[in-house]
């Protein structure tokens, strides 16, 4: 198949470490550091014999590509210091973490979320419920003051407990920017999906972000088996393992 025939066709078709071994491709080595490479998520480099999934305009993967990226590729927490580990980024969303100990794991997924929401005026749809069922609904509009304010109360009441009973079940064939990998529970981690490419056989292979604890800048993980490459092979039988944290196939979701 052509890559101008894939393109077409993908159109119509619609906070532990576990020490285990995640699926792995051939990858050869990436540059380590985004600084003075990336300017934004869509324009890390794609590995060799895949094109970025189609996303169409204004959907939330459309969104995610366009996140801006720190030229500075280290993660700071929210009190300005450096975080320990320095070693499981490859490279740094240039979005606010806060000045406060909130936006953790869950609470960077549900950021970007709001925050694309927000910015497409779908003003209606941000709403998050916590773990007791109680509905966090953003109800004024486009005042981004009090919009940050909203979010902190979210990060503070809800959680990856919550977040994973309001997402619905995906399946790794059908993976797409904007999906998350999420295993609720105290403790318990999130990561979002931030962009798919495909090749003309079809598989799939993915990158993940996250914040973390304490509250951090969000940042593109590494595949810590696949040469410093930030991609991850969309595999149902095999574990997700990333440098901080462990999934399984099982507990990937969807908005």
């Amino acid at each position: 198949m052509t890559r101008i025939g894939l393109i077409s066709l993908l159109f119509l078709s619609g906070c532990e470490q576990i020490s285990i071994r995640s699926a792995v491709y051939d990858e050869p080595e990436m540059p380590v550091s985004n600084v003075g490479v990336f300017r934004n998520v869509g324009a890390i480099e794609v590995p060799a014999g895949f094109v970025r999934l189609p996303c169409r305009a204004g959907s939330f993967g459309y969104w995610l590509r366009k996140v801006p990226l720190k030229s500075d590729n280290q993660v700071f927490l929210y009190d300005g210091r450096l975080k320990t580990n320095q070693e499981a980024q490859y490279a740094v969303m240039d979005i606010s973490v806060g000045s406060r100990d909130l936006q953790q794991c869950a609470d960077a997924v549900m950021r970007l979320r709001a925050e694309f929401l927000f910015e497409q005026k779908r003003f209606s749809d941000i709403v998050f419920i916590d773990n007791l069922g109680k509905r966090y609904a953003w109800t004024e509009g486009g005042d981004k003051t009090n919009f940050s304010r909203y979010l902190d109360r979210v990060f503070g009441m809800c959680g990856t407990a919550s977040l994973e009973k309001q997402l619905r079940p995906g399946s790794m064939k059908n993976i797409e920017p904007g999906d998350v990998l999420i295993k609720g529970g105290f403790p318990g981690h999130a990561m979002i999906v931030t962009d798919v490419v495909v090749n003309e056989k079809g598989e799939r292979l993915f990158m993940l972000s996250q914040s973390y604890m304490p509250a951090q800048d969000i940042h593109v993980v590494k595949n810590p088996h696949a040469n410093n490459s930030p991609w991850y092979k969309a595999d149902e039988l095999q574990p997700i393992v990333t440098p901080e944290w462990t999934f399984t196939a099982r507990q990937l979701r969807k908005w």
